[in-house]
């Protein structure tokens, strides 16, 4: 950090806060708002005099509440830049100045009380989002007794009582009494691989993290006994297995089993656990005089902000979602930003480093080209035909199109759209249309599909990034499914318009499946949420015209589920076996009236219009 304040070409903007950014790649408008330091950085040399007449005490939360600070403080070592500044939400005041001995104590005179915030503007062609992440608060696990027990920490709380900077200036003390423990547990994944609390993954770094503290705690204590309580341990980086082995040879016991309650001996302070070593499957019960929590890693509290922000994708765990996870682990699915470190999974240094040089690369590349070049799907706006309703405006995903309907303007930017196609299936007036997904095209498959035999055939809307992957996957594991499905790709479960579906029932199909991303899940932000408006538009007509609803499905299929799309697709064939050729007739039948009654009301409302004009 000290190198990047330091570099020529890097502007460093620190207690800053990014309020808003537009444009689209190359033409990035950012907006920033520089909070006021109340001191002067470019005079201030950190000598610590203020502080030390501060009457203000509060939790250092760089310590995790272990020790305090002032009210004016530096927020911790090595800090860019290496000046102190206020918090205002803990200062006596200064309107009026209830105290001001800081600036009193000054020598430089770097203390101004009526700074101000300031907002800084500027362009910029690509972002790099590396917003990190934050950790677990084990509070809601009532049963590891956190809070409750002063002698249970978390492994963050472990880390700076280890620390030679920590709050026990490296000497490692039992919060309660404050004496060196003889006996440390430490259980894993606390927030991490556990359904009910919502935190199905897992967290990538606890279990390293723990052999190095206990290998770290064994190195400056030997006597000190540590056992660890865990699932099983994930040791799959280079060198990994190598630092858990030596662990297990200092002497720490690993115990294959999580702690159902941790309680408290009142008057010893030391921690009981009753533990089943799945092992030896028997019931344990150990005495400690600490516990260590390995708390996993989550999203960042601020992660809807910047998603709203930048227009971006997160995962069903709370992340960002990358535009492919092979192709493209460090691009977002908006062109010109890219991910950097925990903000897209968890991640350990060596991974996050990685990642970042990535992204670094990728916006070199993109930067250096000029140009940038589109993939050849997006949509066209055709201006004679547009109406200027704004429903383009409201569903797009990543507001490429700007509608006034009172001075009946449009503004389309083709470098934001990235070819979902929700605007082309939603537009009423034919205004959009989809290069290499266009509506003729689609309809000339259908009918293609449906020439010979159609009572036997299933048409399968997919979306190109997780149905009709998943039915790769399907293909590639060799799984069997019938073979009467017709798969059509589109790049979204979006880009399914009404009039396809409807299409395939006047052309004989007895079921129709529209299949796309998990709802959580989509590709394209939420284009998906438009596919489910859609459908329950069209169940509800089918079911007013006389025709089945449940012959036009909707399923979420990810890339990963080769097995749900096999089981998926013989369902849909039990299914169709139970469609009548009675039944499809009479869908083409009332299909085909339907038709012939919009195109005479078509026909009539534009005589009327003629005749007016």
């Amino acid at each position: 950090m000290m190198d990047v304040g330091r570099h020529p070409n890097i502007k460093l903007l620190t207690y800053s806060k990014v309020e808003s950014i537009k444009g689209y790649v190359g033409n990035f408008d950012v907006k920033v708002l520089k909070k006021a330091r109340y001191v002067d950085e470019t005079q201030c040399t950190a000598c610590g005099d203020c502080a030390k007449v501060c009457p203000v005490v509060v939790p250092d939360e760089y310590q995790q509440g272990l020790s305090s600070r002032k009210a004016i403080y530096i927020p911790f070592p090595q800090a860019v830049p290496s000046a102190s500044l206020i918090d205002m939400n803990s200062c006596l005041g200064t309107n009026p100045i209830a105290c001001g001995k800081c600036a009193e104590k000054c020598d430089k005179k770097c203390i101004d009380y009526d700074a101000k915030d300031e907002t800084i503007e500027f362009r910029v062609g690509t972002v790099i989002v590396a917003t990190g992440m934050d950790v677990f608060d084990p509070v809601i696990l009532e049963e590891y007794g956190y809070t409750k027990y002063e002698n249970v920490v978390t492994s963050m709380e472990f880390e700076r009582l280890l620390s030679a900077g920590g709050p026990s200036d490296g000497h490692f003390i039992r919060p309660t009494d404050r004496k060196r423990p003889k006996t440390v547990g430490f259980v894993q994944c606390v927030g991490s691989r556990c359904e009910r609390i919502g935190k199905p993954y897992c967290s990538n770094i606890c279990c390293m993290n723990t052999i190095k503290d206990t290998l770290l705690l064994k190195d400056h204590y030997p006597d000190i006994q540590a056992k660890v309580f865990y699932i099983d341990i994930r040791a799959f980086g280079k060198g990994f297995e190598d630092l858990f082995a030596r662990s297990k040879e200092a002497g720490v016991q690993y115990i294959r089993g999580i702690p159902g309650e941790i309680a408290e001996d009142p008057k010893s302070r030391n921690l009981k656990v009753l533990v089943e070593d799945t092992t030896s499957n028997k019931i344990e019960e150990h005495e400690f005089d600490m516990m260590v929590l390995s708390v996993g890693v989550t999203p960042r509290f601020d992660m809807p902000e910047v998603q709203q922000l930048l227009t971006l994708s997160k995962t069903p765990d709370g992340f960002f979602m990358e535009a492919h996870p092979k192709l493209k682990p460090v691009d977002a699915p908006s062109t010109g930003i890219y991910f950097a470190g925990c903000a897209e999974a968890p991640k350990d240094v060596k991974d996050s480093v990685t990642q970042a040089s990535a992204a670094a690369a990728r916006a070199e590349t993109l930067l250096s080209a000029g140009k940038v070049k589109l993939e050849a799907i997006t949509s066209t706006l055709n201006t004679d035909l547009c109406r200027y309703c704004a429903t383009c405006s409201r569903v797009c995903p990543y507001g490429a199109f700007t509608v006034d309907p009172k001075k009946k303007t449009i503004s389309y930017i083709e470098a934001l759209c990235k070819g979902c196609g929700t605007c082309a299936a939603e537009c009423r007036f034919g205004a959009l249309t989809m290069k290499h997904f266009t509506d003729e095209q689609i309809i000339t498959q259908i009918d293609a599909h449906l020439a010979k035999d159609p009572q036997e055939k299933v048409v399968v809307f997919a979306c190109n990034w997780c149905s009709y992957a998943g039915a790769d996957t399907c293909g590639g594991a060799r799984l069997q499914y019938p073979p009467n499905q017709r798969l059509i790709r589109t790049m979204c479960s979006g880009r399914v318009d009404e009039k396809f579906v409807l299409h395939a029932f006047k052309k004989g199909a007895p079921m129709v499946v529209v299949s796309g991303c998990h709802y959580v899940d989509c590709h394209y932000i939420d284009a998906n949420r438009w596919t489910q408006k859609r459908v329950e538009k069209l169940w509800d007509k089918l079911e007013r015209w006389g025709i089945r609803p449940e012959r036009l499905l909707l399923e979420w299929i990810s890339a990963a589920e080769g097995q749900r799309f096999q089981k998926t697709m013989q369902d849909i064939e039990e299914l169709r076996k139970k469609v009548t050729q009675e039944e499809i007739e009479h869908t083409i039948k009332v299909l085909t009236e339907e038709e012939e009654k919009t195109k005479a009301k078509a026909k009539q409302t534009g005589g009327k219009a003629q005749k007016k004009s």
